[in-house]
């Protein structure tokens, strides 16, 4: 499976949205997508994993990477998690306490901004 990948502006907080599998082959792509955007000045990101399927390590080293980056700039990188497989690996691995996750993307880009 592929990774699906398209980034928006919404209410000045940058959106990526995700579709399909972030794993050892497909995540280089969502770090460079997190990379670019932090380059180009975004310091607020939501990452949309409504649609992601799968989520391994190397996808979970991705978001805690850019997490990093994104606070070294004074902002905030929040995810969009309703699947309960997903929730799980965030909850197992204590990333929930990390990132704030919500249930949509509207609620997500009122809390980046909040």
């Amino acid at each position: 499976m592929d990774l699906d990948l398209q980034t928006e502006r919404r209410d000045g907080v940058s959106v990526v949205s995700l579709r399909g599998e972030i794993d050892v082959y497909t995540a280089p792509r969502l770090r460079q997508a997190l990379i670019d955007l932090i380059g180009e000045g975004a310091t607020d990101i939501v990452v949309d994993m409504a649609e992601v399927d799968f989520l391994d390590s190397t996808g979970l080293g991705v978001l805690v990477g850019g997490l990093k980056r994104v606070k070294a700039k004074e902002g905030s990188l929040s995810l969009v998690v309703t699947q309960d497989k997903i929730l799980k690996i965030f909850d197992i691995t204590g990333l929930s306490k990390v990132f704030p996750i919500f249930g949509t993307v509207d609620e997500a880009v009122a809390g980046s901004k909040a």
